[in-house]
């Protein structure tokens, strides 16, 4: 079924189980949060591409957390793209959608004709959790490695999580006669059942899952191998294109695992950034402060780096002085 020219799972994440071998995995499909996310900026095609990539990581990773926490993942390199940042915010509500933003900070004069990844350098994949307020951020970093953004996930979770992870993704540019060329993306992350941890059972949305958790088997490298070989038969059409379903596609891959399905979460592209915000973080510096940041024509101005969002300021209302002052 399509809304226009919009599929009705677009923009959603899929959680599933499958119970014969005790994985666990999320399905999920990406149009109009690519769109919002990479509309805010003039990125070449080579960094567009690693924010897709890492937009989509993001949210197959973000399903796990629960309500209201926040998950960021992070790149910073010594290459062309110096940096590629993401947050997934949960649901403030059940049944409302999660939010996701992201952006990349490079040279232009270094990006060159090689594949995306080559634009980055040594460098690391960082994930933080925030937990709200009141708790400690989790955090866990691994170095660059493989070939892919993907690849990165992938060490991460085994160096970090122990926990067995694999990740199939798609994405690159629509073309249909009549619709404007946008990126669209799908992706199928796998993994075996979580032991606890801020990304593990203790996070997971459905009870149910976690209770498979605690159970042993002697089979689980043969079910890991046996679930990554249907997994590797999957196709790019039938990832990111029209006309399979997410569900139908877990019953062409995982027929024989029972796979079962839980509630889609909606996901969209939102930013938090506010005047307010703005002001939060100003009230660090003093008035000789504010007054080195103020315009020539007596401003001060910020710009959100996700959203392209701007703000021009009364220097005489930012500052800690003026905090004091009020």
């Amino acid at each position: 079924m399509t809304l226009g020219n919009k599929i009705a799972w677009d923009d959603t994440v899929l959680p599933f189980q499958l119970d014969a071998s005790d994985m666990r995995g999320r399905i999920a499909r990406l149009d109009g949060v690519l769109s919002g996310v990479l509309k805010q900026h003039a990125y070449p095609p080579q960094v567009e591409a690693l924010v897709a990539e890492m937009a989509l990581l993001t949210a197959l990773i973000g399903q796990t957390i629960k309500l209201r926490w926040k998950l960021s993942l992070q790149v910073q390199t010594r290459g062309a793209v110096r940096m590629i940042a993401t947050d997934y915010y949960g649901p403030t509500k059940e049944g409302e959608p999660a939010r996701i933003r992201a952006y990349a900070s490079f040279d232009a004069d270094r990006i060159t004709d090689q594949a995306p990844f080559e634009q980055l350098g040594d460098g690391y994949f960082a994930i933080l959790i925030d937990q709200g307020e009141g708790t400690k951020p989790y955090q866990g970093i691994t170095g660059i490695a493989g070939n892919s953004l993907s690849d990165c996930a992938e060490a991460y979770f085994a160096q970090s999580e122990q926990l067995p992870t694999k990740f199939k993704l798609a994405f690159g540019k629509s073309i249909e006669p009549g619709v404007a060329e946008h990126w669209r993306a799908g992706g199928i992350m796998l993994q075996h059942m979580p032991k606890a941890s801020p990304l593990g059972a203790a996070a997971l949305l459905d009870p149910s899952i976690s209770e498979a958790a605690n159970r042993n088997s002697d089979d689980d490298e043969e079910n890991w191998n046996r679930v990554n070989f249907h997994l590797a038969t999957v196709e790019e059409l039938e990832l990111i294109g029209p006309s399979v379903t997410p569900a139908e596609l877990l019953v062409r891959l995982f027929h024989e695992e029972q796979p079962r399905v839980y509630e889609a979460q909606p996901v969209k592209f939102g930013c938090t950034c506010s005047e307010d915000r703005v002001r939060q973080s100003l009230s660090i510096y003093s008035a000789k402060d504010i007054a080195h940041m103020t315009t020539p024509d007596g401003k001060v101005t910020a710009d959100c780096q996700f959203c392209s969002a701007h703000y021009v300021l009364d220097p005489t209302t930012v500052g800690f002085q003026a905090k004091k002052d009020d």
